[in-house]
């Protein structure tokens, strides 16, 4: 993938980091793949939290597709 492309996904993931931390939580980036789905983990707090399923779509995946919006979707890696 591009480095612009990764850019503009990580932009995407920041802005959504602070309300993560507020609960203890946060992200990491592991990959986007051929067919532009962004892989990420849940780190700290987000990682046993019942509602971090509704969080990846409603929050994370939005940002992302805010700042890139040729991804298609933004799933979790244990």
């Amino acid at each position: 993938m591009n480095q612009d492309l990764i850019n503009r996904i990580n932009q995407g993931l920041n802005e959504i980091r602070p309300y993560l931390a507020d609960d203890g939580g946060d992200l990491t980036f592991i990959k986007v793949s051929s067919d532009l789905t962004v892989f990420v983990r849940f780190e700290g707090a987000c990682r046993t939290c019942d509602v971090n399923q509704m969080t990846l779509k409603l929050g994370i995946e939005e940002s992302v597709k805010k700042f890139a919006p040729e991804i298609k979707s933004v799933e979790t890696i244990n």
